[in-house]
């Protein structure tokens, strides 16, 4: 089938971040190259990307397309230790989310460049791709829902010598996901030093206890080459921004004992002996040959909240009518126990004598109020490991007609994989007999990579050389679904009474969902770029793209920059892309527990070739296409370095998770015989599907300056975006209330200014951080839904350099504690109604936890 074309960290003291100049824009932009040269400090700090380009790395001053830096020492004063909101607090137009109580988004969370879900924006390390998370966000809040992107959060800055941004699409040159742009994560490559550092801190509210211990060393390597180790070791307490239930409360109130002061929990997971360790290695073979290595192994444990089980209405458990009558289990194994089936539930079932006549005294009957009878809350959880290698050679040619070109010989493999986990909940149809903690199984993700790559420069009488690139590259990539404890999946004796199938809250998968899915593709592209004079560059990029399952793209990409002046040039592209739909979207099943219109049910991911979703409308998927255009100007007078960049992306058939759609019971009968668990307590069915097409467009804006202010030199930083997007088209699946959070949930406008001074022995960095309006959503329910304020959040840390080798910092990120939005929503007689116990809307651009601040020692040696 054919498809149409169209980076204890390495502790610099804040006098790197300030004295040099422009290096930072709001952490993430190097300034004027001329401050730069200026700055002795800064020979220690990348001036240039590789990404973006196949010739010679260039300054990004002198790049055709947008490029942030962000050097690893600005990475070190961002506060937080995930690298998601390091890359939040530097780069404006990137947006993450908490995701508290979203299913396996918590455990891998999404992020968003430029108003596009995460696996719009492709990932590389040293240049090469990084394979994505096993990890597929069944509630990723709207924008990321259904999306399945790489896991950055298991890189830590310590190992970063700089992070490569490249907001501008690049499929042409890279291949499918780069439709946002891409990010390049640039490992340290010193062959001698380092730094340990020690972090502890919590949020005001006094939880969130976070420890984190990471250390990097070079080493050399023979005497021609290096080795550059780095670990981080991080514990991370939940937190709880959470009040009770009211029907937990009315509960408590009436007498039922067991029910937890606080019956659902809002707020970030549990993070438990999270390790990572990156090692990056080469070796000069010749002088004109090096090999090179690099690879990770990282794994973390993660746990957090889940929806509250009322033990009144929790439909499988304890009723299957709303909460008129108890649910109870004949328990006898041929009904004879002549259990009541009309026991009717008032504010405590416990005292009803139809209850303890027919079911507490009654060794034939059961209901699950007898073994739990204040209701439950799963924990829901997961392993997560993470690894990858790549080895490769690269150099230069000498002799022959290819003399003076350079190669790069290269493959990688790439493996994630998620073990789910939930505790204190039930089998509902194994009765008293259920366990309480369950494996429902596991997801993997194994990607190989195999790259050549090829560059010369050919003198066509231009001004410089023209840069010939061109090369190869195969790709595989296998999803694996490996089945749960047979507790977790198991239909139990109760079934047929009404009694939910599974582990409740997530039913683990069975022999017959497992499976193994892998496709392959390859691909050949051509890079151009010419200097047709002094002034005026141009690149042209094609890609053909072939996949084994769906058929081939041919991709383009035009870039131009002219200097206008001296100090002022002009650029710009245009591009096409792709986005080949992930094995896992194509192949994946899931039961996940949701809110619909305010009530909890269980709804079913199904594969979208799979008859009840063809029923519904589903089909094969196919690739997004987009096509895009930048334009924008980069204007450097003294120490002032300045850029705006426009930029205008649509996407047509875009893949996302459709809208939950309420099951008929012919509906369910068919999926009851396609053997699809607890079919009749299923209320709803999504599937994956090419459902709408988008137009992203913004503005970036940023500005740098440094100067001499008491008695200390100063760098000031300006960053500033503009996003806005459009649904412009969609279909009967999308649901209105999905077009409305594609369109409101994030921000339109982020902008961040940064001050980082240096004294003698101090060094302060202070940056605000503006969050414009945002549309407010909780529990994935519009009803909730409102236009959230803006705000402002400050985040602050002071450095004493004790000595030259010993530092000690203390900081804090939203310094002013600035709330997140309250939730004030209510139900349909004006009553305030918040019946499942947030406090805050759970989107907000600044998360719900309020202020943490920390303290840290750091040793360079």
């Amino acid at each position: 089938m054919k498809f149409k074309n169209n980076a204890l960290q390495q502790a610099i003291k804040f006098a790197l971040a300030t004295t040099t100049a422009g290096l930072f824009v709001s952490g993430s932009v190097v300034a004027a190259e001329q401050a730069a040269e200026e700055t002795k400090v800064n020979k220690n700090v990348e001036k240039i990307a590789v990404v973006g380009t196949r010739s010679a790395p260039r300054s990004i001053g002198d790049s055709p397309v947008p490029i942030d830096i962000i050097g690893g020492e600005e990475l070190d004063k961002g506060g937080n230790t995930d690298m998601l909101e390091l890359l939040k607090g530097s780069v404006p137009s990137f947006n993450v989310h908490q995701n508290p109580i979203s299913d396996a988004a918590s455990l891998v969370r999404p992020a968003n460049l430029r108003g596009l879900p995460s696996d719009s924006t492709l990932v590389l390390v040293n240049g090469k791709r990084r394979h994505r998370a096993s990890v597929i966000a069944f509630l990723g809040g709207g924008i990321n829902d259904g999306a399945q992107g790489a896991d950055i959060s298991v890189i830590p800055s310590i190992a970063l010598k700089q992070v490569e941004v490249l907001r501008d699409g690049a499929a042409a040159q890279y291949g499918s996901d780069a439709i946002a742009g891409v990010m390049n994560f640039v490992l340290k490559d010193a062959s001698e030093g380092g730094s340990f550092e020690i972090r502890q801190g919590e949020y005001y509210e006094g939880d969130g206890d976070t420890t984190q211990i990471s250390g990097n060393v070079g080493l050399p390597f023979t005497d021609s080459g290096f080795a550059n180790l780095s670990f981080q070791y991080k514990t991370a307490d939940a937190t709880s921004r959470s009040v009770q239930r009211p029907d937990a409360a009315a509960l408590n109130a009436a007498g039922v004992p067991d029910v937890s002061s606080l019956a659902q929990v809002w707020g970030a997971p549990e993070v438990d002996d999270d390790i990572s360790i990156f090692g990056n290695i080469g070796l000069d073979l010749s002088n004109t040959s090096q090999f090179y290595m690099f690879g990770n192994y990282s794994e973390r444990d993660v746990r957090g909240g889940f929806y509250y089980r009322n033990p009144h209405t929790r439909p499988g458990v304890y009723s299957n009518d709303g909460g008129e009558t108890l649910l109870v289990g004949d328990l006898t194994g041929d009904m004879s126990g002549n259990c009541p089936t009309n026991i009717l539930i008032d504010d405590n079932v416990l005292d009803n004598p139809d209850y303890i006549n027919g079911v507490a005294n009654n060794p034939d009957c059961f209901a699950f109020n007898e073994m739990l009878p204040g209701g439950f809350t799963p924990n829901f959880g997961g392993n997560i490991t993470d690894t990858a290698l790549t080895i490769g050679t690269k150099g230069e040619i000498t002799s022959g007609f290819l003399e003076g070109a350079y190669y790069d010989l290269s493959g990688t493999v790439g493996y994630n994989e998620s073990r789910y986990f939930i505790y204190d909940t039930i089998n509902a149809s194994l009765g008293p007999d259920s366990p309480r903690d369950f494996s429902p199984g596991k997801y993997s993700q194994l990607e190989k990579n195999f790259n050549a790559d090829l560059s010369k420069g050919f003198d066509f009488g231009l001004a410089y050389d023209v840069n010939v690139a061109g090369g190869l590259e195969w790709h595989e990539e296998t999803f694996t679904v490996v089945s749960g404890d047979e507790a977790s999946f198991t239909a139990g004796p109760l079934t047929e009474q009404g009694f939910g199938i599974g582990s409740n809250g997530f039913p683990g998968f069975k022999p017959s969902d497992a499976g193994e899915y892998t496709r392959r593709n390859y691909a050949a592209y051509v890079d151009v770029e010419a200097p047709f004079t002094e002034d005026f560059l141009m690149g042209l990029a094609l890609r053909y793209e072939d996949y084994d399952s769906f058929g081939s793209t041919t991709n383009y990409k035009l870039t131009a920059q002219y200097h206008l002046t001296e100090d002022l040039n002009v650029r710009g592209s245009i591009s096409t892309g792709f986005r080949a739909p992930t094995v896992g979207q194509a192949n994946v099943s899931n039961v996940q527990t949701n809110l619909s219109s305010g009530v909890l049910v269980d709804s079913a991911l199904l594969p979208p070739t799979n008859p009840i979703a063809v029923q519904l409308g589903g089909t094969e998927l196919e690739p997004e296409e987009s096509q895009s255009y930048t334009f924008g100007a980069v204007w450097t007078i003294g120490d002032l370095f300045f850029t705006v960049d426009y930029y205008n992306i649509q996407v047509d058939d875009r893949i996302s998770q459709s809208d939950k759609i309420e099951l008929s019971q012919a509906d369910k009968d068919t999926l009851e015989a396609a053997g699809v668990p607890n079919v009749q307590n299923l209320a709803q069915v999504s599937f994956f599907t090419n459902d709408f097409d988008t137009t992203t467009q913004g503005i970036d804006a940023v500005a740098n300056y440094s100067t001499d202010l008491l008695g200390g030199s100063s760098t000031f930083s300006l960053a500033y975006n503009w996003n806005d997007t459009e649904v412009t088209k969609s279909t009967d699946i999308t649901g209105e209330f999905k077009v409305s959070r594609l369109e409101n949930d994030l921000p339109n406008h982020r902008a961040t200014l940064s001050w980082a001074q240096q004294w003698e022995n101090f060094s302060a960095f202070t940056r605000v951080n503006y969050y414009g309006e945002y549309q407010g959503v909780h529990v994935d329910y519009d009803a909730t839904a409102k236009t959230a304020d803006a705000a402002v959040t400050v985040d602050a840390e002071v450095t004493y350099f004790l000595t030259e080798e010993l530092s000690f910092s203390v900081g804090a990120t939203n310094l002013f504690d600035q709330e997140a939005e309250k939730l004030d929503f209510y139900d349909s007689t004006g009553i305030p109604n918040n019946n499942w116990g947030g406090k805050y809307y759970e989107t907000s651009p600044y998360g719900i936890n309020g202020g943490f601040y920390y303290v840290k020692a750091t040793y360079t040696f």
